[in-house]
């Protein structure tokens, strides 16, 4: 049997850019603030025509990979990690569009001392507007999910979206099914222990996807809202957002089949992709 390999007490960040505009350099402004340790970044980008993220690696501690195509969110973010040395055992990946509070990061690792079986840590995320996102929810089930899937859009208050999204638990520090992928502190050796993100999920579940794995892992997942970021919004998905809504109906339908093999889930799974397909093209429509 391999042992697992061990790694030093240093902190990178990983970002996938997909030409990501001025919002890069808010995010490695504020990142300067986020911990007093210096962090290597590295910008793995997934076919930038904008220029910023050759800009952003003239930083120092900045580097920028080049993945040579649109491998998309989770693809890509493995490549940036396998790019990191063994001193690095602290694993940020975030959006490029993410303004840090002062210390969140340092908050982050001062929670994972408290848990030293939590494989990865997310902070509180507020919106521009200072609402917070939910953020840290529960894993969709059977159940929560078509409720959630198929009446998330029209009747935003069902049952089923609300025990999903956990809109309503109190702010604080607690175990989460998963965590949002727009920003996670992961201990490295819980980040191997799964193989990293699902390169399948091309945008959207994976990050469902690598919470649920790395529970099953024997990690746990930790909330941590006395760290805190703000997400600005995604500035490359919303300017292609009849393929990023495609994108995110393929993976909730991958999410839920990879779990229910069988002939016994096939009728249910085929209401599932049919009701996906109906919800696709309302909100394509309405998107345009």
């Amino acid at each position: 049997m391999t042992e697992p390999k061990t790694y030093g007490d240093q902190v990178a960040v990983v970002t996938v850019t997909y030409s990501p505009g001025e919002t890069l350099d808010r995010f490695l402004d504020t990142l300067d603030k986020a911990t007093d340790r210096d962090v290597e970044v590295v910008l793995a980008d997934n076919g930038s025509v904008d220029g910023a993220p050759e800009r952003a690696a003239e930083r120092d501690n900045v580097r920028l990979l080049r993945t040579g195509e649109n491998l998309g969110y989770g693809a890509a973010a493995n490549r940036g990690v396998a790019e990191l040395g063994d001193e690095a055992g602290w694993i940020v990946v975030a959006n490029p569009d993410l303004e840090w509070d002062p210390g969140s990061i340092d908050t982050l690792l001062d929670a994972a001392r408290r848990w030293p079986r939590g494989g990865a840590f997310g902070p509180l995320i507020r919106e521009p507007d200072d609402s917070v996102y939910p953020s840290a929810r529960l894993l969709p089930s059977m159940g929560r999910g078509i409720g959630h899937a198929l009446l998330g859009k029209i009747w935003p208050g069902n049952p089923w979206t609300r025990s999903y999204r956990q809109e309503r638990a109190t702010p604080s520090e607690r175990t989460a099914g998963w965590l949002s992928g727009s920003c996670l502190l992961m201990r490295r050796e819980a980040f191997d222990s799964v193989s990293g993100f699902d390169p399948r999920y091309f945008m959207y579940f994976e990050d469902v996807d690598l919470g649920d794995r790395i529970g099953r892992a024997g990690w746990l997942n930790v909330y941590v809202p006395s760290a805190a970021v703000m997400h600005i919004g995604g500035q490359a998905t919303s300017r292609a957002s009849a393929k990023m809504l495609a994108a995110h109906h393929d993976s909730a339908y991958r999410y839920l089949s990879d779990r229910h093999k069988g002939l016994l889930w096939q009728p249910v799974l085929m209401v599932i992709r049919a009701g996906l397909a109906v919800r696709l093209k309302v909100e394509t429509r309405g998107s345009r």
